[in-house]
């Protein structure tokens, strides 16, 4: 079993990560990281991330969270990918990001986490980031 979070090297991305390993920490499973490179991200912008997954994991390990970090292939569905991680590890939970959205924005969610909570195994705890 473990938990499964959506991260982006964004303000909801690590939002959706300090919240995934705080219920990773209180439930006692283990933190499944899915990072995904944009279609269009060039092999600077793969190493970016790459570095990014690194200081991450480094965060985890000096937290005492037990993880896995995967960065999956360009041009793949995020909402797939997470989805097909909960099934894979018989995730207890799936942790993503939301954007602040406008008041019209708000009547539409995102399509990536729309396909997620509609289409999870298991429950979706979603997440913004604190306003400064």
């Amino acid at each position: 079993m473990g938990i499964v979070v959506g991260y982006l090297a964004t303000d909801e991305g690590r939002a959706a990560l300090e919240a995934g390993a705080v219920e990773a920490l209180q439930r006692g499973v283990r933190l499944v990281v899915i990072a995904s490179a944009r279609a269009s991200a060039d092999d600077a912008k793969r190493t970016e991330l790459e570095e990014e997954l690194a200081r991450v994991g480094a965060e985890l390990d000096a937290r005492g969270v037990e993880h896995e970090l995967r960065l999956v292939a360009a041009g793949k569905d995020v909402a797939e990918d997470l989805i097909a991680a909960a099934v894979e590890t018989d995730a207890v939970l799936i942790v993503i990001g939301l954007r602040r959205r406008s008041p019209v924005g708000k009547l539409i969610l995102g399509s990536n986490a729309q396909r997620i909570l509609l289409d999870s195994p298991c429950p979706v705890l979603a997440v913004k980031p604190v306003r400064a």
